[in-house]
């Protein structure tokens, strides 16, 4: 069986590499904008015709979600016009097509876990591109959209590595602690990819395309996730927390996007680990 990864630099790609090493039947394509830019949408389609995957899983996008407010042109390519190109090749050979979300899709105005039936409403540019670019994975009859939360992992720039790195610098820090979700190691959500392609594979499980949602287990905003770091850490910091209008960006955040996983969960029944213990993993292997 043929796997094409795409984002193969990022946290999730790099992860999902990691975990490669596991499945010595499987034949993973890891691939990055040097190999396969997906912009160049020709290309693209080409050399997804031409391998002839058995699963696609599009784990590249456009992150950068402040500057993606004046990049919208780049945005909606890679995380809309892109993702629809992928899906027509994948369609041409049958290939089954993972795609990774994000709960940014949501305005954050819910008081109770988002479900994959509630409405989206995206507030910025990346949102709105990564909201586009699910409708194109959902109209797939082998299309499965996951969409996570504050990702991170031992790899790329994210929360926990940011917050390493101001330590060594200071004493004290603010953050934002009126804007709650769930961090999400990504290491649990490539587990997660792997074991829908292996119960289906394997356990002959028909695929059930469509939206599900996964991040690790609980609550927290992001003053509670810095915490956590640095309880696990030993590192002594005096943290401040603040508004969200006292650190003003480019893009506006919702302020409440945990994901509810009762769907994902009756599906595959997966055990989903507490995210203060993933975060505890993480750190073993980060520092």
């Amino acid at each position: 069986m043929k796997i094409l990864v795409t984002g193969s630099t990022g946290q999730l790609g790099q992860e999902l590499r990691r975990l490669a090493m596991q499945y010595d039947d499987y034949q993973f394509v890891f691939t990055n904008t040097d190999k396969l830019d997906l912009r160049d949408m020709p290309h693209v389609s080409d050399f997804i015709r031409y391998e002839g995957f058995d699963w696609i899983i599009n784990a590249a996008a456009y992150t950068a979600v402040d500057k993606a407010e004046e990049d919208r042109e780049n945005a909606f390519l890679v995380n809309s016009r892109a993702v629809f190109n992928m899906v027509q090749a994948a369609e041409w050979i049958g290939a089954k097509f993972i795609h990774i979300s994000t709960d940014y899709v949501f305005d954050g105005k819910k008081a109770q876990p988002y479900t994959e039936q509630d409405t989206v409403n995206p507030l910025g540019i990346y949102a709105k591109s990564k909201a586009e670019g699910e409708q194109y994975v959902l109209k797939y009859n082998f299309g499965i959209v996951l969409r996570s939360s504050w990702l991170y992992s031992e790899y790329g720039n994210n929360f926990v590595k940011t917050m390493l790195t101001l330590a060594e610098k200071k004493q004290e820090i603010s953050v934002v602690y009126d804007q709650v979700g769930t961090p999400t190691y990504a290491l649990d959500l490539a587990r997660m990819i792997m074991m829908i392609i292996e119960k289906h594979e394997n356990e002959q499980l028909l695929i059930q395309p469509g939206l599900y949602h996964f991040s690790d287990e609980g609550v927290a905003s992001w003053y509670d996730f810095a915490q956590a770091i640095f309880e696990y850490t030993g590192k002594e910091i005096k943290l401040f927390p603040i508004r969200t209008s006292q650190f003003p960006r480019p893009a506006p955040r919702p302020s409440f996007s945990v994901l509810d996983k009762a769907k994902i969960k009756s599906l595959y029944k997966v055990d989903i680990p507490h995210w203060r213990d993933s975060l505890k993993k993480a750190l073993a292997r980060l520092v």
